[in-house]
């Protein structure tokens, strides 16, 4: 059965990712659901505690050569890419809600700005407005949708992010395809097209590819 499994990814892959599936027998078609626009900053202030919820907030930022002393931030990915870049990761963890749930418990005294999308979630933000901390935000980057029709069925769809799955069902129905999610945030928002959602274990690239591998071993 393994040779008939054919999957989507909702962003492109790089070589090691599809060799993963490729070493499965599983066939598949990756595009990029959403194109990220880095904006241009200008050199901010100094700030004393960045909290970055993706890596493309992460290059945003750091190529305006902004000084930043304390990094939070969600996600190993985005955690190497500050650590390539020199800087200095204080706390990290595996989603939004968590990383939230870390600051007010230790740092409920410090102030924050936090580098985000123009489709952030409300889950920090909301958390540290509940404790009275001082957060500010700035938009460093665009999520925009880049749909495309698809006119044949799929056995699973990669998810990697919400906007991904809404930019998938603008144009697609999920129907019968398993979704393989990066996070729990990625899953509510496919849970509104489908019942048949796993999430991923880690949240990187790799873990979701490999869910779907042993889905369909």
């Amino acid at each position: 059965m393994e040779n008939h499994t054919t999957i989507l990814s909702t962003k492109k892959l790089s070589t090691s990712q599809k060799e993963l599936l490729l070493n499965s027998g599983i066939g598949f078609v990756a595009y990029d659901a959403i194109k990220i626009e880095l904006l241009k900053i200008d050199k901010l202030p100094d700030v004393q505690n960045a909290i970055f919820t993706s890596k493309n907030a992460v290059k945003s930022i750091l190529s305006s050569g902004t000084n930043i002393s304390n990094c939070f931030c969600v996600g190993e990915n985005t955690k190497k890419l500050l650590e390539e870049k020199g800087q200095k990761v204080i706390e990290i963890a595996q989603n939004a809600s968590d990383l939230a749930k870390i600051i007010v418990k230790k740092y409920k005294n410090e102030s924050f700005l936090f580098f985000c999308g123009n489709l952030r979630r409300n889950e920090l933000p909301d958390l540290l407005k509940q404790y009275n901390m001082t957060l500010n935000e700035q938009i460093v980057y665009k999520t925009h949708p880049n749909s495309k029709k698809f006119d044949r069925s799929f056995e699973g769809i990669l998810f990697f992010s919400p906007s991904g799955v809404q930019s998938f069902v603008s144009e697609n129905n999920i129907d019968n395809s398993i979704a393989f999610c990066i996070g729990n945030t990625t899953a509510s928002e496919a849970k509104k097209y489908t019942d048949k959602t796993i999430i991923a274990n880690k949240p990187t690239v790799e873990n979701v590819i490999v869910q779907a591998v042993k889905y369909f071993k």
